[in-house]
């Protein structure tokens, strides 16, 4: 990070480095197309508001994507500059656009058209969709199960690497458009999609992301020292860790677990994982963070037990096949008991199914995930879905661009009911 969200001048020294290439790789290699060079251009040309409008227009959530992308993988992975020197850190200068355009804009709540469309889970897909369509006039309602809207930014990201002041600027952006809000409203027990069509919207939208944690299926994992790192990161002041914790898995979602218990008090923090460093599905930013915070590593380790001790693993190896593909085999005999005081689980998290154990006609996958096509369309005429409910686990800014078809789809589906 080369700056504070306060301090321009280094951004503007950053943005001068950039080449403005025509057919831009970091462009390229964003899920939605940002168009880099152009928002570097206006940057350096002082026209924030200009630069802040075509973010938004682009990304509604721009101001998150800056923050928890992973820009190694993409824009900043991806810079030509970074074949001989240091990549341009153009994520920073979306943060600091895009913040500043949340702050200074406000919006006038647009005429209604008279279409109701219901939004079921204010995760980033949802978020997205009321924005772009409370702006073209469509009455909107958004159905949240928590006290708060963002689903798995506010419930899964910890405050220390999501700024929580960016929600609710969020939130006041809605509110200006007109979006009514339903908070602690479950959609499935008791309003179900049935009810919800038979009280005037039109078109329903399904956003609720993957909320359950996929278990390891070994002994000891109902014991009380054990918990889901999904349901841990919802509200860590809850827990009482204890001074040593396993965190299992190295996803982002371990790393952040794992940094949270750090700095919840916890004196020792280990992430265990079957495989080594190169083979960790989090980012290079995000393992390196957790070093620097004093997080530890037990690789090539894999669970087979929980006991009130702590975590018996055994070892592994990796292997390559005789066409070249690697595995990991476990090392027979090489037990061993690692020894803890709380244990966090971290492998990954599929749907809940409140809604389609309600739901005539909604049709889902074998792991429980909602069937749709191309555009969004479910199995239900009039019920659309998109993000992780429907992909399973990805990123805030591959949520944010299926979002975006999607709402062309709702819009679509609506004008031709019209």
């Amino acid at each position: 990070m080369i700056t504070t969200i306060g301090n321009v001048k280094p951004l503007l020294e950053e943005a001068s480095r950039c080449l403005s290439c025509k057919n831009a790789r970091c462009q390229k290699h964003c899920p939605i197309q940002t168009p880099i060079p152009e928002i570097i251009k206006l940057f350096q040309e002082d026209k924030l508001i200009e630069a802040g409008e075509k973010l938004f227009e682009n990304n509604p959530l721009s101001a998150l994507c800056a923050i928890v992308c992973p820009h190694e993988k993409q824009c900043y992975g991806n810079c030509i500059k970074g074949i001989k020197g240091e990549p341009i850190q153009f994520y920073e200068m979306e943060r600091y656009i895009s913040q500043k355009y949340l702050e200074e804009i406000s919006y006038k709540k647009p005429i209604l058209n008279g279409k109701k469309v219901a939004i079921v889970g204010s995760g980033p897909a949802g978020i997205t969709i009321a924005l772009i369509l409370a702006q073209k006039g469509y009455a909107i309602t958004i159905f949240e199960k928590n006290e708060e809207i963002g689903g798995m930014l506010r419930y899964g990201i910890p405050k220390f690497r999501l700024p929580r002041v960016l929600l609710e600027l969020i939130q006041k952006r809605l509110l200006e458009l007109g979006v009514k809000i339903r908070y602690n409203t479950l959609i499935g027990p008791v309003v179900t999609l049935e009810r919800l069509q038979t009280d005037g919207y039109e078109a329903v939208f399904i956003g609720t992301g993957v909320w359950n944690p996929k278990p390891l299926n070994i002994k000891g994992e109902t014991l009380g020292h054990v918990h889901y790192a999904v349901n841990y990161l919802k509200s860590p002041e809850s827990y009482s860790l204890g001074k040593k914790v396993l965190v299992i898995g190295a996803g982002n979602v371990a790393m952040d677990a794992a940094r949270t218990a750090k700095r919840s008090g916890a004196e020792e923090v280990t992430i265990v994982y079957r495989r080594d460093f190169t083979d960790m599905p989090a980012t290079k930013v995000e393992i390196k963070e957790a070093q620097e915070e004093g997080v530890g590593f037990a690789t090539f380790r894999t669970p087979v037990e929980i006991t009130d001790a702590g975590l018996i693993t055994l070892e592994t190896k990796g292997m390559e096949d005789e066409e070249g593909t690697s595995r990991i085999v476990k090392i027979e005999g090489s037990e061993k008991l690692i020894q803890a005081d709380a244990i966090i689980i971290a492998v990954s998290q599929v749907p809940k199914n409140n809604i389609v154990l309600t739901a005539k006609g909604l049709d889902v996958g074998t792991s429980g995930l909602i069937l749709t096509d191309e555009t969004g369309h479910t199995t239900q005429e009039g019920v659309f879905a998109s993000g992780d409910v429907v992909t399973g686990a990805r990123t805030v800014v591959e949520a944010v661009a299926n979002a975006k078809m999607v709402a062309k789809s709702i819009e679509d589906f609506l004008m031709e009911k019209k």
